[in-house]
């Protein structure tokens, strides 16, 4: 077995591959990591994230195919979720002290449908002030990737693993364990999944305090709160761009049979 393990996304990415196999094919699942990692960041100045974010209204940014196909996902999700799930909550990550400010003047949260546009020719069109983050995305995606990489690589089964975002992949199912939101260096349960991605959101790792309140990495985008709850929602999905959006989606709305779920094929529990 091959089992190996980079830091990227801001987690540890973790390949394994049951068996001998040669390590490039490894090496190439985690170039795709690194390329959404470039591509995708919030913190990099040269991503093509923060090129949208500087762009002011009327502004067209052309971005990398990936990054239009991951907007092109992210809006989609805001509108099957009613806007729960929505990337252009940033400007209140940046409030709480979670993100890092691009520029000294914050612009209002708006929905991402008022903030950008995508048009054809990979071109990302700003309507109006706003920052968006693909961090509640990007992380599946690169998963997606990464497992795509290894099959072309040849490979007949394995698991991409980026923080708890996962895909397993191949005739052979693979036990995953679910943290307890309450001691998360625990198990709460533990499952087999085969062929299909898993992702879960909770805010233990993340949670801090900000002005006098509990904040985390995670925002109810309808009204702006902070995800704080002692829970955990895990997402099971045929890839893990949609697991990872989904699971903010059902850990915001306490919903485990939310109808977003079943229009991606999904489906998710709570502990």
């Amino acid at each position: 077995m091959i089992r190996r393990a980079q830091p990227w996304l801001g987690t540890m990415v973790e390949v394994t591959i049951p068996g001998a196999h040669d390590l490039a094919a490894a090496d190439a699942a985690f170039a795709e990591v690194a390329r959404v990692h470039r591509l995708m960041s919030f913190h990099d100045a040269a991503s093509d994230v923060s090129r949208v974010n500087r762009g002011d209204p009327g502004d067209a940014v052309e971005v990398d195919a990936d990054t239009w196909q991951v907007l092109r996902i992210a809006l989609d999700l805001a509108e099957l979720s009613d806007g729960v799930f929505d990337i252009a909550c940033a400007p209140r990550l940046v409030a709480w002290d979670v993100l890092p400010a691009p520029a000294p003047a914050r612009p209002q949260a708006r929905p991402v449908q008022e903030v950008i546009a995508l048009d054809e020719g990979k071109r990302v069109r700003k309507l109006a002030p706003g920052w968006i983050d693909l961090g509640g995305i990007a992380k599946g995606y690169a998963v997606d990737l990464a497992a795509d990489a290894l099959r072309q690589a040849g490979i007949a089964e394995g698991c991409v693993n980026a923080g708890g975002d996962l895909r397993v992949f191949g005739p052979s199912p693979m036990p995953v364990a679910v943290r307890s939101p309450i001691t998360p260096g625990q198990a709460a349960s533990r499952i087999m999944l085969a062929n299909e991605a898993l992702a879960t959101s909770a805010s233990y790792f993340s949670r801090r305090s900000s002005g006098g309140r509990q904040v985390s990495a995670l925002v109810d985008a309808r009204d702006g709160t902070a995800l704080t709850l002692d829970r955990s929602a895990s997402v099971r999905a045929p890839r893990c761009v949609l697991a990872d959006a989904l699971a903010k989606v059902v850990l915001a709305t306490g919903d485990a049979n939310h109808p977003a779920l079943a229009a991606c094929g999904a489906s998710a529990f709570l502990v």
